[in-house]
């Protein structure tokens, strides 16, 4: 019953909205620091950040044959549209909730945590693969850690340079303005592919479970452009209320700061995907944020703020993966 095409039709639905909220909830880190600096329009960046998403959304699909894997096996799961059903809900509904209150939460804990609490309550965790959980945890965990260190690291060597050059502040902060461009719309592709490749991820993992598809290493070209769209279409929305935390509410962002925190997040965020690892764009660009701000003056970094997003990122997978559970456990009772 859970493999008719009612199901399946449910699972694409619930995966393009993910994709779509993750848009406006995610690829608003991508530009905030491009528009908090007045390096472009809001309106422009969003929609140079909604062009760049779709490029990058249909460039790779490692990251997608993690996602539709790795966690666990869906062929050898009785109810995996079920579960897939259930950790979408989840996760766009803690979406929503970090959204409201302007918490830059990071969609990629929210997914495979919805995922795992799933998985969990559905077959046991017997079925859940802990080596490749362990390796997509440690990715997450990570790439904001190096996202922090790299951000401070290529700031001061910035600033090492800059003070070696006789010309005015002012002046290198305008020619880093024209140089944001650039940044952010690389920081748009590379959040493409990588984030994009979650919702193909959890399709394929649905149509494996259904039968439909014989593995997760194969994802279809419709996949992959449905995917890319509604990405594309969530960041021409924009995020105004996690633009505001991430481009103002961290650190005092200039062009100079804001360039080295792209150049360090797209960085790390590319690094990962073409190891075929899910990260989370969200906290890797905070953390890249917070990177920089220290290394100008640690008092100038909003602390408060820092802690809200450091807690949402711990709380995050074990919240989405307990909701996950509630829900499934609920559409049991009627499916």
């Amino acid at each position: 019953m859970h493999t008719s095409l009612p199901f399946i039709v449910a699972v694409v639905v619930l995966a393009v909205s993910f994709d779509f909220i993750n848009g406006f909830h995610d690829t608003a880190n991508a530009i905030a620091t491009t528009v908090s600096t007045k390096a472009l329009p809001p309106r422009i960046a969003i929609v140079m950040a909604a062009v760049m998403n779709f490029i990058g959304a249909l460039a790779f699909t490692g990251v997608a044959k993690t996602i539709g894997g790795k966690i666990a096996d869906p062929a050898k799961l009785e109810y995996g549209v079920l579960i897939v059903i259930a950790a979408l809900l989840a996760s766009i509904f803690w979406n929503l909730v970090t959204w409201w209150y302007g918490i830059p939460s990071s969609s990629s804990h929210a997914l495979i945590g919805s995922v795992v609490g799933a998985v969990f309550i559905s077959a046991g965790g017997s079925t859940i693969n802990w080596s490749g959980f362990r390796e997509i945890f440690e990715a997450l965990i990570l790439s904001p850690v190096i996202a922090l260190l790299g951000g401070y690291l290529l700031m001061n060597i910035f600033y090492f340079l800059f003070r070696k050059i006789p010309t005015p502040p002012s002046k290198v902060n305008r020619r880093f303005r024209y140089f944001q461009i650039l940044t952010a719309a690389l920081q748009s592709f590379t959040h493409g592919t990588n984030d994009a490749q979650k919702a193909m991820g959890i399709i394929v993992f649905a149509l494996v479970a259904a039968d439909i598809q014989s593995d997760a290493n194969t994802i279809p070209f419709w996949v992959q452009l449905i995917c890319a769209i509604s990405m594309g279409l969530g960041t021409s929305v924009g995020g105004w209320r996690i633009i505001k935390t991430v481009g103002g509410k961290i650190t005092k962002i200039e062009p100079i700061n804001g360039a080295t925190a792209d150049i360090t997040s797209s960085s790390i965020i590319f690094t990962f995907t073409q190891l075929g690892l899910p990260v989370s764009s969200t906290h890797v660009i905070s953390s890249a944020i917070m990177g920089v701000g220290a290394a100008k003056r640690l008092k100038g970094v909003n602390w408060g703020i820092a802690k809200r997003i450091v807690i949402t990122w711990f709380i995050t997978l074990p919240i989405s993966a307990v909701i996950s559970a509630i829900i499934y456990s609920i559409l049991q009772l009627f499916f």
